[in-house]
């Protein structure tokens, strides 16, 4: 019988879910029981997820977090946004988790993961681009947001259409916003790329909204917090 380091005992605190967090995600069924994710509420994978969002920013990026757990409450996939660690604009929290759920799906010896029973947690509410993958590509059965203080909400966009998500909850993780929130005041540069791109900082440069200093430093890619490193462990 195997034995797990996290037991369907174990208690359920940030300690715990940080651990699950930064444990890539092929290795949670050596490691904790299937039992103990089946007693966490979504409050708890979004706390994941913040953790996620978390790790990012130390790392010098982006604090969004994503978690996809399957019908069971498994995860089977989560990451989180790297515009700072890769100068990757196309890798969001949702993305990220999507991405690692197809690659633990590949060491399997398995095809392209069939989302349509799963449930996607985000940290914030997803751009126009995360939303179209979302819909589009994988017909999530839910998908949960968890801060739309910080940014309008997308939720209209994901249950519009023949292939909108009828099944959208808002769980806001204050933990999330507070991070969130101090990001987007420390970087509005990294901020406005990630949404909209350099035309929509240059924008706000031009309105006024945005000090003109932040210019040069997004061309730099360089953090407040020092050069954004892909760093060993990154899932």
């Amino acid at each position: 019988m195997t034995e797990f380091f996290i037991t369907k005992d174990t208690p359920i605190n940030d300690a715990v879910l940080n651990t699950i967090a930064h444990i890539p995600t092929e290795h949670l069924p050596k490691v904790v029981d299937p039992d103990f994710f089946r007693k966490l509420e979504d409050q708890d994978f979004m706390r994941i997820g913040t953790l996620l969002a978390q790790k990012s920013y130390e790392e010098g990026g982006c604090p969004i977090g994503g978690v996809i757990i399957d019908s069971d409450r498994q995860i089977i996939g989560k990451g989180h946004n790297t515009l700072g660690q890769e100068n990757d604009s196309t890798t969001h929290g949702e993305t990220a988790a999507l991405r690692d759920a197809g690659r633990v799906a590949k060491l399997r010896g398995d095809g392209p993961v069939d989302f349509r029973k799963t449930t996607m947690l985000t940290t914030l509410t997803p751009c126009e681009v995360c939303c179209a993958q979302i819909k589009h590509r994988c017909n999530f059965a839910k998908v949960v947001i968890g801060d739309v203080t910080n940014a309008p909400s997308t939720e209209p966009i994901l249950r519009a259409g023949d292939n909108g998500i009828k099944n959208v909850e808002i769980l806001e993780d204050p933990k999330a916003v507070a991070l969130y929130k101090e990001y987007a005041e420390k970087r509005p540069d990294m901020n406005l790329i990630d949404w909209r791109g350099h035309k929509e900082l240059d924008r706000a440069i031009e309105a006024g909204e945005v000090p003109g200093k932040f210019a040069a430093k997004a061309a730099r890619g360089i953090s407040q917090r020092g050069d954004a490193t892909r760093l060993p462990g990154h899932v």
